[in-house]
């Protein structure tokens, strides 16, 4: 990889002119840089903004964080999904809270013991809060690296992810936080997933060895993810006459655990169905009417959902842990994941 020696300076003067303005680089505070940093998993950067900067406002350092009740934290979260981030969060805030004085400690392997924070988080972390010289090797870097060495190497595979770790790690240079985030910034906005790289705009252009042989189409090589698993379930959006909606909390452990969702059954119910459900928990049905069909897809399942609305009489069966709340608590109160998005 002797490519990558050439990076650091063409990295850094492209990142001086070109770096996105983004809220917590203004600010990079260890506990802002975190924050922004598990938000960013799995999520782009547009959609992640205006939650970033809702969540400072209402949680601006990491003792707020450790004593918000899980309902509010949740409901900050409302829409960004994979939830456990936000739980995660949480447990490190409290720890860093015990042990640390409700500061994140300057030390890589402190930071990677921490709940939630792996190599990547800790690296970033650690190398753009405090300037500690550790790599952040996440999947926009791996493109980059693979694409600037012609590797063919599964870029999935943990070893390959080591390996390219030690080779950032063995060409940081004295801004070691600058030059991770211009290799982020690189593969976000220039050296692009799908085949269709921005080459002319790259300041690694000239030593790309996959640009060089026509590769970038076919790199990097990546192993297809399994298929995902596909369940059929039915919404219930059940109303009492005076307007309010039924939730419930999802079991724990499992898919959104704990999170509030509407009356949601296995399956796809017809009419006749849906009204026996709703006899079995104790609600006498006074009105049904179908709602459109919505898919939602997770990182390992898809939902395929059919809808109805009911109108009630009743509270239900107290073991069935019905919850009414009004559209205004809903709103304010409630976080629901955003696979009921289009049915509430």
């Amino acid at each position: 990889m002797k490519e990558l020696s050439a990076l650091p300076p063409l990295l850094l003067e492209w990142y001086g002119r070109c770096a996105r303005i983004l809220p917590w680089r203004s600010e990079p505070t260890p506990y802002r840089v975190w924050v922004s940093e598990v938000m960013l998993q799995q999520t782009r950067v547009e959609a992640v903004k205006p939650y970033f900067l809702r969540f400072m406002d209402a949680l601006s350092d990491i003792p707020a964080l450790a004593a918000c009740p899980e309902d509010a934290l949740l409901k900050l979260w409302e829409g960004l999904g994979y939830y456990s981030r936000a739980r995660n969060l949480q447990k490190a805030a409290k720890k860093v809270t015990a042990d640390y004085g409700g500061e994140l400690p300057a030390s890589f392997r402190e930071l990677r013991s921490l709940p939630g924070i792996g190599d990547y988080t800790a690296g970033a972390i650690a190398s753009i809060a405090f300037g500690l010289p550790h790599p952040a090797v996440d999947g926009n870097v791996l493109r980059v690296l693979s694409r600037i060495t012609a590797s063919r190497r599964d870029i999935g595979d943990p070893q390959v992810k080591k390996e390219m770790s030690r080779a950032v790690a063995a060409i940081l240079p004295d801004r070691p936080g600058d030059f991770n985030q211009a290799l982020m910034e690189l593969g976000a906005c220039v050296c692009l997933p799908g085949g269709e790289p921005l080459c002319g705009d790259c300041p690694a252009a000239g030593i790309c060895r996959a640009r060089a042989q026509g590769l970038t189409g076919e790199l990097p090589v990546k192993a297809p993810k399994k298929p995902r698993r596909v369940e059929e379930r039915t919404i219930l959006v059940v109303r009492e006459p005076e307007g309010r909606i039924a939730l419930r909390r999802r079991p724990v452990p499992g898919l959104l655990a704990g999170m509030w969702e509407p009356v949601n059954l296995p399956g796809r119910l017809d009419r006749r169905q849906v009204g026996d459900a709703l006899l079995t928990m104790g609600l006498s049905v006074l009105s049904l009417q179908p709602l459109p069909d919505s898919r939602h897809l997770f990182s390992h399942v898809e939902w395929q959902m059919s809808g109805w609305e009911a109108e009630v009489a009743g509270t239900g069966r107290p073991e069935e842990g019905l919850l009414w709340a009004t559209p205004e608590e809903l709103a304010a109160d409630y976080p629901l994941p955003s696979a009921f998005r289009a049915y509430l």
